[in-house]
């Protein structure tokens, strides 16, 4: 299906700041099809009812963040929900499951409502009871009608749970009920936000719900839990979870690493208990590989194991290798966003960059930057679509090897990856690993 016109032009306004682009990238997607039948195939097991976990693993630069988006809308469009959580320095240590919880909420989306959805899905869940309850008979104008709503909100929210939520989850999500029932919008609003784990609700919405404090991370999964069953009563084939730039750890505190390791160990072993639940992970060589990342917790390091045999690596093992960008590759992106771009007039457009053109835009660019796999798919993707949009700004210009001059705009990570540098700065103590704890 061709693209829309807004979607067309969020891709390349990502593209020209060198991010990403949330929407679009089946359109442009090249030599991953294999990866991404992978990630199908665990999308599958995950609507069968199975917990699941994957991780991504890659050089900078091989599209580890470009396949993790699109399977958070391959999911979506086979009809699950899902949250993309990025790992940053200071709001995310997975030691803190009040943390992730909060992050991982906050990020939910679907089709239908791309980010920020929780209070989407109640409403579709609180429909499709209503619904249900209609087809038994019920008559939605007798007085009784909602007692019986949250009668069956119940019932499900215990059959999907297991009655494993925590009694404050059932009260707020009855209470939200209730207002929206009695018009008082910004009251179930303020429920709401304290679900999705916001520490900033006045204490009066709290007592209408009767309860105190804010989640913690002690019972964080508990409500992770609850989050999941109303995702599937919504209809939802499932949840999928993206964190996004595991190898951030490594450039945290040696205390915070190991507490943020463990938690995730924590999480990992908690997944198979989650039906409908997906997580996918993404991170680097060094993450995995390395005793200041996973290696150095040995429960987690064999858990997720990673094995090749003479440079063949299983594609059904936890960790899912991908390929550093080549040649040919990079040119066949380009001949893709080359057909995408929203040209005025495409017969000029296509007569001016051409195939020829575009080979030797990806030679300059490797030879500029060394040949660096890890920096040039970003900068070649860049110094594309600004070209595109010279040729089409300007009817006089006519792209050549050199002009105009290509320059690096490199970030700090591509100035130390450049350097043969790691990420991180190395400390002594490195290579010790970290003892087994739990939160």
């Amino acid at each position: 299906m061709p693209l829309s016109q807004r979607d067309t032009e969020h891709v390349f306004e990502r593209l020209r700041g060198g991010t990403v682009p949330e929407r679009g990238l089946e359109t442009f997607a090249v030599g991953i099809e294999r990866e991404r039948g992978e990630l199908h195939r665990m999308l599958e097991l995950t609507r069968s009812g199975e917990g699941a976990v994957k991780f991504l693993r890659g050089g900078y630069g091989c599209g580890k963040t470009f396949l993790a988006r699109l399977t958070a809308m391959d999911a979506q469009e086979r009809g699950f929900a899902t949250s993309f959580v990025v790992v940053s320095d200071n709001d995310l240590h997975f030691h803190r499951f009040d943390d992730v919880y909060r992050r991982v909420v906050g990020e939910l989306g679907t089709r239908a409502c791309p980010r920020g959805a929780l209070a989407d899905i109640l409403d579709r869940w609180v429909a499709r009871v209503e619904e249900s309850l209609l087809a038994l008979g019920k008559d939605p104008d007798a007085p009784d009608f909602d007692a019986a709503v949250l009668a069956k909100l119940d019932e499900e929210l215990v059959a999907r749970t297991r009655s494993e939520v925590p009694a404050d989850f059932v009260r707020v999500v009855r209470t939200v009920f209730e207002l929206k029932q009695k018009g008082q919008l910004s009251e179930a609003s303020a429920l709401l936000s304290w679900l999705s784990g916001s520490e900033n609700i006045p204490a009066s919405a709290k007592r209408v719900a009767g309860i105190k404090g804010e989640i913690q991370s002690t019972d964080a999964l508990a409500y992770l839990r609850g989050i999941l069953a109303i995702v599937k009563g919504a209809g939802y084939a499932g949840l999928v979870i993206v964190i996004d730039e595991a190898e951030t750890i490594l450039r945290m505190k040696a205390d915070v690493r190991q507490k943020s390791l463990n938690g995730m160990r924590q999480i990992l072993d908690a997944a198979g208990g989650f039906p409908g639940l997906l997580w996918v992970f993404t991170g680097t060589p060094d993450f995995f590989d390395t005793n200041r990342g996973v290696k150095g917790l040995q429960p987690l390091s064999d858990r997720i194991a990673f094995t090749q045999v003479d440079g063949f690596a299983p594609l059904k093992q936890p960790q899912l290798a991908l390929k550093p960008f080549d040649l040919k590759r990079l040119k066949e992106v380009g001949m893709k966003l080359r057909s995408l771009y929203p040209t005025t007039n495409r017969a000029r457009f296509e007569s001016t960059v051409t195939p020829d053109y575009l080979d030797a835009l990806v030679q300059e660019v490797s030879a500029g930057l060394r040949g660096d796999v890890g920096v040039v798919p970003r900068q070649f993707l860049r110094r594309l679509v600004s070209v595109f949009d010279i040729v089409e700004q300007e009817p006089d210009f006519r792209p050549a090897p050199g002009k105009p001059p290509i320059p690096p705009a490199l970030t700090h990570t591509e100035e130390r990856l450049r350097e043969g540098k790691p990420d991180y700065e190395p400390e002594l103590g490195d290579e010790r690993g970290y003892e087994v704890v739990s939160f």
